[in-house]
């Protein structure tokens, strides 16, 4: 027989949800430098995956945002989790699309010459304002490629109500959101296909808000699944070391992208699992939890530095613009953006985030739902 929810809660601080953060960004960095560097593709099919690791993203996004506003009996003021929100994924986003700019208006200075029309105005201002990725478009916007998943994340925070309404409407229903974000996810997929000529994982700028929504609500589903099942140490152990090894077989035997996302799902209930039987792994060490918590900051900083790495490679050493980076080159470049994105995590976006959360404090308003009751009770 289940035990009601609040008998099986996760840990406040789901320790290696933080940490697992940090492999998913390296993954879809060493996605783009092996864009670049001498090694074939088949060379490394797993990092020629690693791009699903932002499906995961916006898997552990709905899960985690679950955790922290939605296991009580009412969710939080809209203003409440809004300004949150802003304050945890604007600051960076802001910098480094400023730190881009000022490379752009600068590069003739020195000497390097830049397609223009690849940086377009247009497409500075809907990255500015995090809508690139709410839109049909032909081509990527280059402002910043990797800020996509952040406008499409957006999206999803401007309508948190909804989202909120229908995971407190099924809370004792899960595998009713999980069948509900199937089922989203294969209709999208199929009308994307119809539209554009690609499967739905491959959204990214275009559109890239018909991909967060399936997944996020898949997160939702899956945290109120964790909520009812409990296991201990050696049983949670095995299932996060099964789950993992399934995901990364996949993703190496190139398993359909679609399949991959819906292994994700388990993979993340497993970490969160394992935290809950109060397991610790490698992914709760001191630093996991750091990289983790710059992993944002990496992710936003990491195809900036790539562009302005290899016009200084090309024009001091006159090589070709699609020379081919060998790894000691990437060893390199790969140090100076992790010590890049720690100092930013550090100076700019912890700091930025707390003066913004003190500037946005004020008495919160309850968020407006439909007026329905939650079918059962129960960090960001």
């Amino acid at each position: 027989m289940i035990a009601p929810t609040r008998q099986h809660i996760f840990p406040q601080t789901i320790e290696p949800l933080t940490g697992v953060r940090f492999f998913l960004a390296v993954g879809v960095v060493f996605f783009h430098y092996q864009l670049f560097w001498v090694l074939p593709v088949e060379a490394a099919p797993l990092l020629n995956r690693a791009r699903l690791g932002v499906d995961i993203f916006f898997i552990l996004s709905g899960f985690i945002l679950t955790h922290v506003y939605l296991t009580g009996d009412r969710p939080p003021s809209y203003w409440r989790f809004i300004s949150a929100r802003f304050a945890r994924v604007y600051p960076a986003h802001f910098i480094i699309l400023m730190g881009v700019l000022a490379l752009i208006l600068g590069a003739n200075l020195v000497g390097v010459q830049i397609d223009h029309a690849n940086f377009s105005t247009f497409d500075f201002v809907t990255s500015l304002f995090l809508v690139h990725a709410w839109f049909p478009t032909q081509h990527m916007a280059n402002w910043n490629g990797p800020s996509w998943s952040l406008s499409a994340e957006w999206f999803v925070y401007l309508y948190f109500p909804v989202f909120a309404w229908i995971g407190l409407r099924w809370r004792e229903r899960p595998l009713w959101l999980i069948g509900l974000a199937f089922g989203l996810f294969a209709g999208f997929d199929v009308a994307y296909q119809a539209l554009f000529g690609s499967i739905l994982t491959e959204a990214q700028e275009n559109l890239g808000i018909l991909l967060v929504v399936p997944e996020f609500i898949y997160g939702i589903g899956l945290y109120f699944l964790g909520q009812k099942i409990n296991l201990n140490r050696l049983q949670a152990s095995i299932f996060a070391l099964g789950m993992t090894l399934l995901l990364l077989t996949a993703m190496h035997f190139h398993t359909d992208d679609r399949l991959v996302v819906a292994i994700a799902g388990p993979f993340m209930l497993s970490l969160g699992l394992l935290a809950k039987s109060g397991q610790r792994s490698f992914l709760s060490h001191k630093w996991m939890q750091f990289g983790g918590e710059a992993s944002f900051a990496l992710y936003l900083v990491h195809m900036p530095i790539l562009m302005v790495w290899r016009n200084v490679i090309q024009k001091w050493f006159e090589l070709e613009k699609t020379y081919r980076m060998g790894l000691p080159e990437v060893a390199i470049l790969l140090t100076l953006t992790l010590i890049a994105a720690g100092l930013i995590h550090i100076w700019l976006e912890q700091p930025s985030r707390l003066w913004l959360r003190g500037l946005f404090r004020q008495k919160p308003a309850p968020m407006k739902l439909p007026d329905t009751a939650p079918l059962g009770d129960s960090k960001g």
